[in-house]
C-alpha cells in the first residue's frame, strides 16, 4: 500500500512518506536525533505531547513513546513534570556576538511612485468572503492577558526603552526555535528582523532595491493585489510572471533579466497550488545566480489535507528573504511580523527599520516570546486549524451542491479557495458576477482583481471568518446568482 502523501507534521516537517516500511520508529528516532545534532531542537525546547504527534503524523501513538524512550535512553530527551518532554543540554560551540547595531539614519530611500488605484470601496455586506481575513472572535483574550501580565511582573526598565532596532532578543530567540520547528527555517536569532507585517518588510526591501538602483521587480500573476500596491507606492514597478498548476513560470522569470522576485510558494495567492519541486530547483539556480527570491510565508500553519512545504528560505537562505507574520495565527492588528534576509542585505535593512520607527512595540513581543516559549502558541494554533478546517469542508460541500460544474481549487490549505467557472465569458466576467453576488449580500474578490494580465475568470473566497451554517448560507446565495 502506497504511503498517504498527506500525512506529515508542522513539528520538523517530519514526513512518514520517507520513512521505510516496517521502520516508521526507527525513521522518527533518527530524524529526532539529527534535529537534535543540528540545532533545530535546542536545550529546553518541548515536544509535542506524544498522543498530539501520533495524531499529526497518522501513526500509532506507541512508535511516538518508544522513539522518546529511545532518545531518552540516549540521554537526549527527558521528561519533565509539567513541563511534557523536553530536549537535555548538549555541549554546543559559543555563539558569536551578535554585530552592533547600525548607527541612527542610515535608512535605505528611493523615489516614491503612487500606489496603484484599489478596487472601489464598497458598503457593508452581510457575509464578507474576503480572503485572507482570520477568525478575529478566535483571538485568545485569556491568554493574552494571562500572558501580559506575567511579563509585566517580570520586565524590568530595560525592556521598556527603545530597545535593539532588530527587536526584543527574548523574542528574536523563541522565534528562531519555533521557526526551525514549525517551517525548517535555519537562522540564528540574530538574523531575525522583528517587523510590523509582511507589508513592512516589503517596504524595507523595497527601499533597499530601489537605492542599489532597482526600478522593476517580478510578481506572480494572478499574485497578491495588496503586495503589489506596497511595492508600486516604494518605487518599484511589479512585473507580471505567469503562474500555471505547477506554480511560478520559473523559464518566464528568466526572461524578464529582473534580479528580485516576490513569491509565495507554500501556498500560492490565490490559485492555492504548491511550487513543484521542478520548479523549486530552477527557481533556486536562478536566485544562486544573483536573483532575490522574497519569499512571503503568509498562511504555512494552515494546512489539511496535504504534508507541509519547506521553505526555500532553508535551501538558500543567502538568497532568499524570509518573511511571515502572526496575521493569520493570532490578528493582524498585533502588527507582529519577522524578516530574515540574506546577511548581505541585514545591516541595511536594520538602519532602515531604525530609521522607520526605531523598533517594534516592546510588550507584545515579550508577550509573543512567552507565547511560544510556554506553548501557548502551538495549543492556539492547533485549535484554530480544526476550526478552519470544519468551515473549509461546509463551504467546499455547499459549494459542490449548489455549483457542481465549477472547480474549486487551493482547498488543501489556507484560509481561502478559488472558484474557476470555465463557462463565464470575457476576462471581465468576473467583476461583473462578483457585483451580482454582492448584491445578495455576499462579497467576494473576482480573480481579476489580483491579476495584471488576462486569463480566465474567477472568484477568491475567504472561509475562515464565518461558522460552516453561514458560510453555507454565502454558498447557496452564490449558487442562486451564478445559476
Amino acid at each position: 500500500m502506497a504511503p498517504d502523501a498527506s500525512r506529515g507534521a508542522d513539528f520538523l516537517q517530519l514526513r512518514p512518506a520517507a520513512a521505510p516500511p516496517k521502520g516508521l520508529t526507527d525513521w522518527l528516532v533518527a530524524a529526532l536525533r539529527t534535529a537534535i545534532a543540528d540545532g533545530r531542537l535546542r536545550s529546553g525546547a518541548r515536544l509535542p505531547a506524544t498522543r498530539v504527534l501520533a495524531d499529526d503524523l497518522r501513526v500509532s501513538r506507541g512508535v511516538v513513546v518508544e522513539a522518546y524512550r529511545r532518545l531518552g535512553d540516549e540521554g537526549l530527551l527527558r521528561a519533565r513534570t509539567g513541563a511534557g518532554t523536553v530536549v537535555t543540554p548538549l555541549a554546543r560551540p559559543p555563539v558569536p556576538a551578535p554585530p552592533p547595531a547600525p548607527p541612527a539614519g542610515r535608512s535605505a530611500t528611493g523615489a516614491m511612485s503612487p500606489p496603484l488605484p484599489l478596487p472601489p470601496p464598497v458598503t457593508p455586506v452581510e457575509l464578507d468572503l474576503s480572503p485572507g481575513v482570520p477568525d478575529l472572535t478566535a483571538f485568545p483574550r485569556a491568554m493574552w492577558l494571562r500572558a501580559e501580565r506575567a511579563v509585566l511582573d517580570r520586565a524590568g526598565a530595560s525592556d521598556l526603552g527603545y530597545g535593539d532596532p532588530r527587536g526584543a532578543p527574548r523574542l528574536r530567540q523563541e522565534l528562531a526555535g519555533w521557526l526551525a520547528r514549525v517551517r525548517g527555517v535555519r537562522a540564528g536569532a540574530d538574523e531575525i528582523i522583528i517587523v510590523a507585517g509582511v507589508a513592512q518588510s516589503l517596504a524595507l526591501l523595497a527601499q533597499r532595491l530601489t537605492a542599489a538602483g532597482a526600478s522593476r521587480v517580478a510578481v506572480e500573476d494572478p499574485g497578491s493585489r495588496g503586495a503589489r500596491d506596497e511595492l508600486a507606492h516604494w518605487g518599484l514597478e511589479p512585473v507580471p510572471v505567469p503562474v500555471d498548476e505547477d506554480g511560478l513560470r520559473v523559464d518566464e522569470l528568466a526572461r524578464t533579466g529582473l534580479g528580485a522576485a516576490l513569491l509565495t510558494p507554500a501556498h500560492q495567492f490565490p490559485t492555492g497550488v504548491v511550487l513543484a519541486p521542478e520548479r523549486r530547483r530552477a527557481l533556486l539556480a536562478w536566485a544562486a545566480a544573483g536573483g532575490l527570491v522574497v519569499e512571503d510565508d503568509y498562511d504555512a500553519e494552515y494546512r489539511y489535507d496535504r504534508a507541509p512545504v519547506p521553505p526555500l528560505q532553508a535551501s538558500a537562505p543567502e538568497a532568499v528573504a524570509y518573511t511571515g507574520s502572526t496575521s493569520k495565527t493570532l490578528a493582524p492588528g498585533l502588527r507582529l511580523g519577522w524578516l530574515i534576509p540574506p546577511r548581505r542585505l541585514h545591516a541595511d535593512l536594520v538602519a532602515a527599520k531604525h530609521a522607520s520607527d526605531l523598533g517594534s512595540p516592546a510588550i507584545p513581543q515579550l508577550v509573543l516570546a512567552r507565547l511560544i516559549a510556554t506553548g501557548e502558541l502551538d495549543r492556539h494554533v492547533r485549535l484554530v486549524r480544526a476550526r478552519h478546517r470544519t468551515r473549509r469542508d461546509a463551504l467546499l460541500a455547499a459549494l459542490r451542491e449548489h455549483l457542481p460544474r465549477a472547480c474549486v481549487r487551493g482547498v488543501a490549505a489556507g484560509l481561502h479557495l478559488l472558484l474557476t467557472l470555465p463557462e463565464a465569458p470575457g476576462d471581465v466576467a468576473d467583476v461583473e458576477l462578483a457585483e451580482r453576488i454582492r448584491a445578495a449580500g455576499v462579497l467576494v474578490h473576482p480573480l481579476s482583481w489580483h491579476r495584471q494580465r488576462g486569463g480566465p475568470p474567477g472568484l477568491v473566497l475567504g472561509y475562515a471568518a464565518h461558522p460552516p451554517d453561514r458560510l453555507r448560507e454565502a454558498a447557496r446565495r452564490i449558487g442562486a446568482v451564478l445559476r
